[in-house]
């Protein structure tokens, strides 16, 4: 059994572990050499996070879903460029909107340098990810625009926040289907659109990305509380310390008040303070894990995961589509 890509993804077929992997050091190579400047700072700061590692999540689903088709056809590999070209360009900017000091195990580009130089250099790869684009046709060209079109509207969701007639949680669902489904929604179309998949294929595709895409964000909502760090690549409870109302919050905000059980009384309580206070962060944490909202995340999760499954059944039985089942499985792994 040979693992290939991120969350443990584990592929049992050698030709596709070899397909794919012979795939993502191309597009590897591919992103050294698109990011370097005749202006050798630049080369620096946008070779910073590609440095840094990452998953490559949209660019092995890239890779799978042109498993439906002819993986080895031109225009792959450079799609999964875009898209991974476009994920790291948003990072940028999303550290400097966050005061992130640290990325993927670094510093981000914002503390490493300042803001200025942060942005600049997510515009830049947004340009560079427009050449390689542009080689890819009008039709990519209109895929990419609508799909970078619902992620900065997502974005700009999130940062306005959730007006007085939204519910919540739909809003937040909102930002998660443009900020991170878009993105891994059309690298599965990219992947199977290049590859020359049949119509049908290329929308089920498609459609699981969608899907995938929100499932592993919540699925992220629910290890930011669960986990002691090691997977979530993040100190536990980040987002409950900085009031970013995530999955579990939002749930149990949407549950009644039990004032019969002080438990629930005094997570409602901290959760109206000021959590930078290590003491109450902590208490807040350990109540939460302990709390029906947490659960009932993992099950939403967990919807969203097998709605994804079941988008594949139509497909053909081939290793590709049980490695997309997989990821569905991980999903599941990540939320327990």
């Amino acid at each position: 059994m040979t693992v290939v890509g991120p969350f443990g993804l584990s592929v049992q077929d050698r030709d596709l572990t070899r397909d794919v992997q012979a795939g993502m050091d191309a597009v590897e190579a591919a992103l050294a050499e698109t990011v370097k400047s005749d202006v050798p700072f630049i080369t620096i700061t946008a070779s910073h996070l590609i440095e840094a590692g990452g998953k490559r999540f949209r660019p092995l689903l890239v890779m799978l879903a042109a498993q439906f088709g002819d993986p080895y056809a031109p225009g792959v590999v450079p799609a999964a460029v875009v898209v991974e070209l476009t994920h790291l360009a948003t990072l940028y900017h999303d550290d400097v909107m966050d005061e992130a000091p640290v990325r993927r195990g670094a510093p981000s580009a914002n503390s490493r340098w300042d803001n200025s130089v942060a942005i600049l250099t997510g515009d830049f790869l947004f340009s560079r990810a427009s050449q390689v684009l542009a080689e890819l046709g009008p039709e990519a060209v209109r895929l990419q625009a609508d799909a970078f079109e619902r992620l900065v509207t997502g974005q700009i969701l999130e940062t306005a926040g959730p007006g007085p007639e939204d519910d919540p949680l739909r809003h937040y669902l909102d930002v998660i289907a443009g900020k991170t489904g878009s993105l891994v929604a059309v690298s599965c179309r990219f992947g199977s659109l290049m590859a020359g998949a049949e119509p049908w294929m290329v929308d089920i595709l498609t459609q699981y990305g969608e899907r995938m895409g929100t499932a592993f964000q919540l699925a992220d909502d629910v290890l930011d509380i669960a986990s002691d760090g090691h997977e979530s690549g993040k100190t536990p409870g980040t987002d409950l310390r900085e009031g970013v109302p995530t999955l579990p919050i939002l749930l149990l905000q949407q549950m009644p008040a039990d004032q019969d059980d002080p438990a629930d009384v005094r997570l409602r309580e901290l959760l109206e303070l000021d959590l930078a206070d290590d003491t109450l962060h902590a208490e807040a944490l350990r109540l939460l894990r302990k709390h029906p909202a947490l659960e009932h995340a993992r099950r939403e999760t967990l919807r969203y995961a097998e709605e994804a499954r079941a988008l594949l059944a139509s497909l053909p039985d081939c290793p590709a589509k049980a490695a997309l089942q997989g990821l569905c499985d991980a999903v599941a792994i990540r939320t327990m």
